[in-house]
């Protein structure tokens, strides 16, 4: 079985390696937009000005700044409402008390909430590396920007660069917010606006993994709209789990929506999203099936490069959903996430090479990508 899954996995690497030459499959037929996701995330502290900069050196088209905001309902560039994974708040005895134990999407959580922080008090932190397989040079240099200085950025280097640089702001748990009287989409409504940026051709993708806070963009301002697909675990077989709390957008667990993220990616799905978005962006196990194989038939994945652990490099590649197909039939193109370079994260199939895995969606159709490391991607884009 698995000599079967490696012939197939290298059969289809194969083709992407030898369609340099053909047409882009994407929605429009122009080339797939690389969305650097947090800024130059694989190289530096996330959602920083400097790593917007960076990113934008590498090639990126869009800079994606995660939203959340401030106790005095300033939207700043944070992953998550919480702060103590991406900034030094644990190390300031200032803001010890701030500590305490909220719900996020149905679970207690405890943390630093950027919602109890002034703008001024949040200025005073430092960024940091997330990931401790990353490199930490950086932690402590550099502050925490504000939307505003994000579109100052963007449009500073469209200038430098000559070319146009978007930015694809993500809604950050949109019903947390509204619960703690600071809700996000007037507000980005609002900068969006006195920037000049509220048309169907403004540079800006807004996303959100809820679907009421997409309606409610919709109908007030015309950028476009991407409803991003969340997942639980991967089983053995490359399928993506249905229970708990990512098992549908949380605005569907409040309200008692039955549906599932599973059943927005249904033609009937996705033909629902396109009355309210142009882009769909599920986790990327959605578009390609990756197995993990046993072959001595003891019930338990083999570890097929014999580390001892088990990750991605212990999965293969058996070939796309239907996803992408049935996205563009409904007009909508599909961007996915996130494209991560390190070995751990890469399939058994592309063999460590990041370049491997772009190709093989970019085959596919997909029209866009997150990526923590935007010259891998450009690179692999731009010498298809």
């Amino acid at each position: 079985m698995i000599r079967t899954l490696l012939l197939l996995s290298a059969s289809l690497i194969a083709t992407s390696a030898g369609t340099a030459a053909a047409q882009w499959k994407t929605l429009n037929g122009e080339r797939p937009v690389i969305v650097a996701h947090r800024g130059a995330s694989g190289y530096m502290p996330d959602h920083t000005l400097e790593a917007y900069k960076r990113a934008v050196d590498m090639g990126a088209d869009f800079i994606e700044p995660d939203l959340v905001s401030t106790k005095d309902g300033e939207l700043v560039a944070r992953h998550e409402p919480m702060l103590s994974g991406t900034t030094d708040v644990a190390d300031r005895p200032e803001f010890a008390s701030y500590k305490r134990t909220r719900n996020i999407d149905g679970a207690p959580v405890t943390d630093w909430f950027a919602c109890d922080f002034t703008l001024a008090e949040i200025r005073t932190l430092r960024a940091r590396q997330p990931l401790p397989e990353r490199d930490p040079q950086f932690d402590g240099k550099f502050t925490i920007p504000t939307l505003q200085e994000v579109i100052d950025l963007a449009k500073a280097e469209s200038t430098r660069t000559g070319r146009t640089i978007g930015i694809a702001p993500e809604t950050k748990h949109p019903i947390f917010h509204s619960a703690m009287g600071v809700p996000l989409e007037d507000r980005l409504i609002g900068v969006l606006t006195a920037a000049g940026w509220t048309g169907a051709d403004a540079p800006v993708v807004i996303q959100s993994f809820e679907v009421a806070n997409l309606k409610y963009l919709n109908s007030r301002i015309d950028v476009r709209l991407a409803q991003l697909i969340d997942g639980g675990d991967v089983d053995m077989e490359g399928r993506v789990g249905g229970e708990g709390l990512k098992a549908r957008p949380y605005d569907f667990t409040v309200t008692g929506d039955p549906r599932t993220n599973h059943d927005l990616l249904t033609p009937e799905g996705l033909a629902e999203i396109r009355t309210y978005a142009e882009i769909v962006s599920p986790w990327k196990p959605y578009l390609v099936i990756a197995k993990q194989v046993d072959e001595n038939g003891d019930g338990k994945p083999d570890d097929l490069n014999g580390d001892g652990k088990m990750d991605e490099r212990d999965r293969v590649l058996v070939g796309p959903t239907e996803v992408i197909q049935n996205a563009h039939k409904a007009g909508l193109q599909v961007y996915t996430w996130t494209m991560r370079s390190e070995p751990r994260r890469l399939l058994s199939t592309y063999k460590g090479d990041p370049a491997a895995e772009y190709r093989a969606f970019f085959d596919l159709g997909l029209d866009g990508v997150f990526s923590d490391h935007t010259d891998h991607a450009v690179a692999a884009r731009d010498k298809r």
